[in-house]
């Protein structure tokens, strides 16, 4: 279950669309520690208990995010311990933030991305590991890292190079320069660009609640194996694309699909069950 306060967003659920915003506007919605633990303790939850049919992620204040809190990397480190020990201490840290955002990808429903302002730094990492980005005419995007003498190591670099061509991918993190909304979309960052944050949320949500509309199962069926795509072949896609249909095509729902459509009305579909929280 969901808690009913968090302190770096807020979270609304209605008619199968689970909204969550970051609410730290006056911080510029970095990303803190509890930033790290809250988010995947709620995109893990609306996952695990079914609580929606697809996810909408936006913010508030000047930027979406201006990516990771440098408190992130203060104290805690044994500045006097083994050099090795602390190094695998920091790859092990990496890991557990680097899981956060891997919820995102890993939730059976869709994950949808409404950006303004700075998309910065981890932003980037965050909003790759969604499956669909728009954004308003103010946005810009930056691999802030690079500008710090680091390397954006919690999912930039597996994910970006999907969605844009590896040229623009190597550009952005070579220079940590920004790119326009305008920009953005030309490359495949975000499939849309709206002049007004209203009229893109309008968008948003209406696209959201199309998605709410459609069978459930459909839809983590189409996530699940465009995922899959990605990393594998195609004659392997093929394969477990048989396997899921052999296992999991719903006739029952095909026909309320179809009679539904012949009703002109909504098709009703049964929501994703509830996951273990442990292996049986």
């Amino acid at each position: 279950m969901l808690k009913k306060t968090y302190e770096c967003f807020a979270v609304e659920i209605e008619d199968k669309i689970a909204y969550i915003k970051m609410n730290r506007a006056d911080a510029l919605n970095t990303m803190t520690r509890a930033f790290w633990n809250e988010l995947p303790e709620i995109v893990r939850a609306i996952d695990r208990d079914a609580l929606a049919r697809v996810i909408v992620i936006s913010s508030t204040g000047k930027h979406f995010s201006a990516g990771m809190d440098l408190a992130n990397f203060s104290g805690g480190s044994g500045e006097k311990s083994d050099p090795y020990v602390r190094a695998e201490k920091f790859r092990s840290d990496i890991r557990q933030i680097q899981s956060s955002f891997n919820a995102l990808e890993d939730a059976r429903m869709p994950v949808l991305f409404a950006c303004h302002g700075g998309v910065i730094g981890g932003a980037i990492d965050m909003i790759t590991a969604g499956d669909i980005r728009w954004c308003t005419a103010d946005a810009w995007f930056s691999i802030m890292e690079t500008n710090i003498a680091m390397t954006a190591d919690v999912g930039t670099f597996p994910r970006l190079q999907r969605y844009i061509p590896e040229g623009w991918a190597k550009q952005m993190a070579y220079t940590g320069e920004k790119i326009s909304a305008e920009k953005a979309k030309e490359i495949g960052l975000v499939n849309d660009v709206f002049e007004t944050h209203e009229e893109m949320m309008d968008f948003v949500m209406g696209k959201a609640r199309e998605i709410a509309s459609k069978d459930p199962l459909a839809v983590t069926g189409c996530k699940t194996l465009i995922n899959y795509g990605r990393d594998h072949s195609t004659a392997d896609v093929l394969d477990y694309i048989g396997v899921w249909n052999a296992g999991m095509i719903p006739p029952s729902h095909m026909q309320e699909a179809f009679k539904a459509r012949m009703e002109k009305r909504e098709a009703e579909y049964p929501d994703l069950l509830p996951l273990r929280d442990t292996p049986m």
